[in-house]
């Protein structure tokens, strides 16, 4: 066994656990146990599970207001960790938003908790990375979230961009919190620190096989494919006038919801309010793109009868006539 191993086996546990929610739920209890007064900082575009978890642990939550990209308001949750300083704060911190793929930014969280004086003992962070923390790694140019930083407790999806058939995800956290939940369970023969106990052996198993099989060669080619894709995607609904947009940092292209139910099924199109997205994945291939605009417009022509603003939605990024006029005629680019 390698000395490196060793190292990384003494400082951090994980386990695979049966969803990203429960990731989530693992990683929130365990900044509760680590500060139990602790106030939980996060996004209003976070996972619905992160607000469970608050709910479920009794933890105060403040939810903060995401900007239109979908990324966490920084100034006001410099003002609201101003407000509350002296308590400590938990911090969930979105690696690829449920909606927008926002990704917030995790050194500037830091240096507002340094600016206001928090000590490293009065703040824990966990990093919902679900779909897009398995793929971050392999974006060029991409920030770094890794352990090295002051990060107590990251979650991932396995059934998202890995594929696994059934839903699972991994959480890993530091050793020195995880033994505050550690419990004997004498006619195991072990100890727990899970939430669900029993877990489907399986999953591991498909995790993995797809580790193995793609290597890191793969995933990479993978993650290229993904975003050229899903930039061809947001260009093409570009191009013909549906207002939509992409963050730098994602693979979900945000657009107009369409008014068709049954497009909407057919697809299974994730909405909220006004909009609707596209997460694009390995499955997705440039044909498929092209059948989905062609429908679209189909759609969009059959069912539009007048002008839609979600400039509210995805702010600059809106391609109705009043927005366009207001850029003198012009769209707005995107990187």
């Amino acid at each position: 066994m390698s000395s490196k191993f060793v190292v990384y086996h003494d400082v951090f546990r994980g386990y695979v656990t049966t969803s990203g929610t429960e990731g989530n739920l693992h990683g929130i209890l365990l900044g509760r146990e680590v500060l139990p007064t602790g106030i939980l900082y996060t996004s209003r575009a976070s996972h619905y599970s992160v607000f469970k978890a608050a709910r479920y642990y009794r933890i105060k939550c403040e939810a903060i207001t995401a900007s239109f990209n979908g990324e966490i308001d920084y100034l006001e949750l410099e003002a609201a960790l101003t407000a509350n300083r002296g308590t400590p704060a938990i911090i969930n911190v979105n690696i690829g938003t449920t909606v927008k793929g926002a990704v917030d930014d995790l050194q500037r969280v830091l240096r507002i908790l340094h600016g206001l004086g928090y000590t490293r003992d009065q703040f824990f962070i966990h990093c919902d990375g679900a779909l897009f923390a398995m793929m971050l790694p392999f974006v060029e140019h991409g920030p770094e979230v890794s352990f090295q930083q002051p990060i107590d407790s990251i979650a991932v999806s396995g059934h998202k961009f890995l594929g696994c058939p059934m839903p699972c995800g991994v959480v890993v956290q530091r050793k020195e919190h995880l033994l505050k939940l550690e419990r004997n369970i004498e006619y195991l023969n072990s100890k727990d620190t899970t939430i669900m106990g029993s877990r489907n052996g399986q999953a591991p198993l498909f995790l993995w096989y797809t580790l193995r099989k793609k290597g890191c060669a793969g995933l990479l080619e993978d993650v290229k494919n993904c975003m050229q894709l899903a930039k061809y995607l947001r260009d093409q609904l570009t191009m013909r006038r549906v207002s939509c947009m992409l963050n730098d940092l994602s693979t979900t292209v945000v657009f107009e919801r369409p008014d068709d139910d049954v497009f909407i099924r057919k697809w299974q199109l994730a909405c909220e309010g006004a909009i609707a997205h596209v997460v694009v994945m390995p499955n997705v291939t440039k044909d498929k793109i092209d059948l989905f605009v062609n429908e679209l417009m189909q759609v969009r022509q059959a069912t539009r009868t007048q002008d839609r603003c979600i400039q509210s939605y995805i702010g600059p990024f809106c391609q109705c006539d009043s927005c366009v006029t207001k850029h003198n005629d012009r769209v707005v680019p995107q990187s």
